[in-house]
């Protein structure tokens, strides 16, 4: 089986990982560009770009995916360098809107690691978004990519429920894994032909916002198992953080451990601004204390 893999970030390694051990690595891979990285600004490449280099796996990264790169990448699906006949393309945190074009250069189109239970949670969060509502029950869906918006059939989906919110990054590796796993199980049946797509309820959809670095900022007002969801789903970025009173100046302070305990959030750890992550119960007000 030769199939092409898009993605760019740490969500599409964890799929990846379970894609190799299931025997199934990817043919080829495609990823966004190198990018400066640190304080020295150095020029890195992606995880995903990383992840394919040290296996020997034929990787593209290109600036746009435009005509070119289209007429480029059907070029390459087909030399023996790539296994010489890509059947279909996977996507998994790619990061950018792919053109039809593109989604229709294989013979079995274009499946995508979706992280929720399509309809729901469509767009640019839908982990952070599932955490903030506290929606336990959740899941990954295996779906084919059409011109619009997480809008296209179904091919599979798994239900997975959640007992108490971890940090942001053990729940993203949960479902990423959970999906990875369930696209080894279904790409076979989907390149032969016996599994089915269905249609989206699209009535029933449901779309998630970017987030932006100012919603991190926790109200302390504000519902506290909110908040401490907040600050499991934000834990990597933008972080919750709150203002406080120090030597007579306001300064931002990084929420960096927490916990939900007997019906209350406690804060434990904190980076206060210019200092080192430190007790918090100095820079939480008296209330919180």
């Amino acid at each position: 089986m030769n199939y092409a893999f898009f993605g760019s970030a740490q969500f599409s390694i964890y799929v990846l990982d379970e894609l190799e051990k299931a025997g199934m690595p990817p043919s080829l891979i495609v990823t966004t560009p190198d990018k400066p990285v640190g304080r020295g600004l150095v020029l890195t490449p992606t995880p995903v770009k990383a992840w394919g280099m040290k296996r020997g796996i034929p990787v593209l990264d290109p600036a746009k995916l435009d005509a070119d790169f289209a007429e480029k990448l059907k070029e390459t699906c087909a030399t023996k360098n790539a296994g010489g006949n890509i059947e279909t393309f996977v996507v998994a945190a790619y990061g950018k809107i792919i053109p039809q074009a593109i989604l229709d250069i294989p013979k079995h189109k274009t499946l995508n690691v979706h992280p929720s239970l399509l309809p729901l949670y469509r767009g640019a969060s839908p982990l952070q978004s599932a955490m903030l509502d506290d929606a336990k029950k959740t899941g990954v869906t295996i779906m084919r990519i059409d011109e619009l918006m997480d809008h296209g059939p179904i091919v599979v989906q798994k239900e997975i429920t959640v007992d108490e919110w971890p940090a942001y990054g053990v729940f993203e590796e949960t479902i990423a894994r959970e999906g990875g796993k369930l696209l080894a199980e279904t790409l076979p049946g989907w390149i032969d032909g016996r599994i089915v797509e269905k249609p989206q309820d699209h009535a029933a959809a449901t779309l998630t916002k970017k987030i932006l670095k100012n919603d991190g900022l926790v109200n302390f007002a504000d519902d506290p198992y909110l908040n401490f969801r907040k600050i499991q789903a934000y834990r990597e970025w933008p972080t919750a953080y709150f203002f406080a009173e120090k030597n007579g100046a306001k300064i931002r302070v990084k929420i960096t451990e927490a916990r939900w305990e007997s019906g209350k959030l406690i804060i434990e750890k904190v980076i206060p601004e210019g200092k080192g992550e430190t007790d918090a119960k100095p820079y939480l007000p008296a209330t919180r204390q």
